[in-house]
């Protein structure tokens, strides 16, 4: 019995989403290849030996990555079994099973792969599901298993102030999220339910990957304080056994207000930088989105960020169907007012937001207004703008932020760019820089040198780009076929 694990996209990261369920596997004897289709092709022959094909899907881009890859595999080894795991696997369970997926599993997903390829294993017959499989039960989790992944110098890079490079590693402490924002793909899976991965577990994996030279670890965590039972020791471990690393970590604004006292000990502790999805600084579509903050509470933290020394990375949802030119420039402004240029990254000014197949966007009634029927090659519920200058201008802030990237322009040059495009959609005269940005192109850089920490690879939640260019490559690699290809 062979399973073949196979990821097509994790933001960038070495997969914990492969890494994970391999432990499980291999320790009940199934034999396990993985694979990480952003950074590698796939051998055919790894696809013909398999019995269990799945494929980790945790996020809108993965599944769009995945849907050629499904094709292929059933088409070289249509003997395998199917199966698809991840957030957006439940999401898409319908479509999936259409293209011949036999099993879904979502939520806490690695008990059961173990369980299905060991069913495999036995011969035994795994009917279809009629349900798409979501389980939120408490695991004990395994030391993740990273072997025959990519090592980690090919994925992305931490990008210090200074203009050096650190290798970058990558776990999760917990899933789920306790809160239930509209436009969030964890909510139709967790439902307000979060699961810790235990503390002992967490710290094997980050060992591991520091002694295969990580300098810095990137917590996937939705929100980091959903437990800060469990976050805050776990640093302070982190911390004593490892006091040059550094880490990041994503945490909502109501959580950094209500637990602003704790702030400093993230500093203390190594953390370099907090992700936080602001996603809108207009109150009325904050109030759809259900975020639970409010402009004021985005300012507030903002300047929290500032007295602590921490690096705050705000997220943006920045087009909406209630987005409007003003509101965009609006947010522009917020933008350069709190400081703030250097630490978005270009793209989050042009990111449209997603509807997918169970988004609790639908409930809201007045979506019948904006959106179409369900577009199955996307996988997204298509809207369009009351007002046809804000889509144009969506696009146009997208092919912006491709080109100028590509060229090596600041963060400072490309935002300048974007305010013109806006100021230009609105019908605005160009207006004298209030600050002089291109002056500041040495100091807030997208490239080395730079002013801020980050990752130096692109970040997508809950929204998507509307260009497919933004998409990365999978394919499948043929390969001469050997004896042992089909054991």
């Amino acid at each position: 019995m062979r399973a073949l694990l196979i990821s097509t996209y994790e933001l960038g990261h070495q997969p914990f989403g492969l890494a994970s369920p391999a432990a499980w596997l291999r320790a009940v004897g199934i034999e396990t290849d993985v694979l990480d289709v952003s950074r590698d092709a796939l051998p055919e022959n790894l696809v013909l030996r398999a019995n269990l094909v799945a494929f980790y899907l945790p996020m809108h881009t993965a599944t769009r990555l995945a849907m050629p890859l499904i094709d292929a595999v059933r088409e070289a080894n249509p003997g395998a079994h199917l199966c698809c795991y991840g957030l957006y696997a439940a999401i898409n369970a319908e479509y999936l099973r259409d293209k011949g997926v036999t099993t879904i599993l979502s939520g806490e997903f690695e008990s059961g792969l173990r369980e299905l390829a060991l069913r495999l294993a036995a011969r035994e017959k795994v009917i279809p599901q009629s349900d798409s499989a979501i389980s939120l039960s408490r695991q004990k989790f395994v030391r993740p298993d990273r072997r025959g992944l990519p090592p980690l110098a090919k994925y992305a890079r931490l990008m210090r102030p200074d203009g050096s490079q650190g290798i970058a590693g990558y776990t999760e402490a917990s899933r789920g999220c306790k809160h239930l924002c509209r436009h969030c793909p964890v909510v139709p899976v967790y439902h307000g339910v979060f699961r810790i991965v235990q503390s002992e577990v967490v710290m094997q994996d980050i060992r591991q990957q520091v002694e295969a030279g990580a300098e810095h670890i990137t917590f996937g965590d939705p929100d980091f304080f959903n437990g800060t039972g469990h976050a805050l020791p776990l640093v302070r471990e982190l911390h004593a056994q490892f006091p040059q690393l550094t880490y990041d970590v994503t945490i909502k604004v109501e959580h950094l207000l209500r637990h602003a006292a704790d702030l400093p000990l993230l500093r203390d502790t190594g953390c370099i930088f907090v992700i936080s999805a602001v996603e809108s600084v207009d109150d009325a579509v904050l109030a759809r989105l259900a975020k639970g903050h409010t402009r004021a509470d985005f300012t507030r933290v903002a300047g929290l960020f500032r007295e602590a020394g921490l690096t705050l990375h705000p997220t943006f949802v920045s087009f909406t169907p209630w987005t409007t030119l003003a509101g965009y420039l609006d947010l522009l402004d917020v933008i350069e007012s709190e400081d703030l240029i250097a630490n978005t990254a270009p793209i989050q000014l042009g990111i449209r937001l997603l509807i997918p197949r169970g988004s609790l966007l639908l409930d809201l009634p007045e979506m019948a207004e904006f959106i179409g029927a369900f577009d199955e090659q996307a996988l997204v519920y298509p809207w369009t703008n009351p007002d046809a200058r804000v889509d144009l201008l969506a696009s146009q802030v997208q092919q912006i932020v491709q080109r100028s990237e590509k060229a090596g322009h600041s963060r400072a040059e490309i935002f300048t760019q974007i305010r013109s495009a806006a100021r230009a959609a609105a019908g605005l005269l160009e207006e004298t820089p209030r600050m002089d940005l291109a002056a500041l192109s040495g100091i807030f850089h997208t490239r080395a040198p730079v002013a801020i920490p980050y990752i130096n690879e692109p970040w997508y939640c809950c929204a998507e780009p509307a260009d497919d260019q933004f998409l990365p490559l999978a394919r499948i690699s043929k390969a001469p076929r050997q004896a042992d290809d089909f054991v």
